[in-house]
């Protein structure tokens, strides 16, 4: 029992956090449009570290764009790339630094899409353009913020454990 609270305790606080942190990058202009900096796909590297971040940065994800984005399919597939690149840094338990790349993956095939598809009319042409404008924030949000995540966690190990 004090596993299973502790577990949904830890996604919770990592929801709680991926919502905090994405609301601060859509305050300072960051979480929305082709380039998109969202502070709190650092937090996407933790399922490495332990699976309660799997389903905390999904809610996170999930409660943020239900609540701010306005759009369906960012509400449903954005929450699913999210769902797919933390499955997948699952697998990168012993390289947890290069974690970062099943989120900016899953974000760059999927999130243009959701933005050509509700926001230009379904004009496609624009995808290829935003697949490199997607990947680049994605490398500064997930693979640059969750490096250094990473990198001040292992001065605290079992905060996740």
């Amino acid at each position: 029992m004090k596993s299973k609270t502790l577990f949904l305790t830890r996604a919770a606080v990592i929801a709680a956090l991926y919502v905090a942190l994405t609301c601060l990058s859509d305050l300072l202009g960051l979480a929305k449009g082709a380039v998109q900096i969202r502070i709190s796909e650092a937090l996407c590297v933790l399922p490495a570290i332990s699976f309660c971040a799997v389903p905390g940065v999904t809610v996170g994800c999930l409660i943020f764009n239900f609540f701010f984005s306005g759009n369906i399919l960012d509400i449903i597939f954005g929450t699913l790339a999210t769902l797919i690149g933390s499955l997948f840094a699952t697998l990168f338990k012993k390289h947890k630094y290069l974690s970062f790349i099943p989120t900016v993956v899953s974000n760059t095939v999927i999130i243009p899409f959701v933005i050509a598809l509700g926001t230009t009319d379904g004009n496609l042409a624009s995808v290829p353009f935003m697949m490199l404008t997607i990947a680049v924030g994605e490398l500064i949000s997930c693979a640059l913020l969750g490096s250094l995540l990473l990198k001040a966690l292992e001065k605290h190990r079992g905060v996740l454990s």
